[in-house]
């Protein structure tokens, strides 16, 4: 591999990395605030209480495998 594709690659994984590790905190802070919005004063009519919760879960491990892929960086198959 010649060096002009490794540094492509390098940084298409750089910046790949790094939209990841930033949606994931999205993903987690807003799965964050499902779980949590009663305990904040805030009430969300939609979606329903026990369907809140789970939205919110769901939105946290997702958030949190981004983060995950975002530090592993192994973005490209051998």
């Amino acid at each position: 591999m010649d060096d002009l594709e490794l540094k492509r690659r390098r940084a298409y994984s750089n910046r790949r990395s790094i939209m990841d590790i930033g949606m994931g905190f999205i993903y987690a802070g807003m799965g964050g605030f499902f779980l949590l919005s009663q305990q904040l004063g805030v009430s969300i009519d939609f979606p329903p209480s026990p369907f809140n919760y789970i939205f919110g879960a769901l939105c946290l491990l997702y958030g949190g495998f981004r983060i995950y892929r975002g530090f592993r960086k192994n973005y490209f198959r051998p």
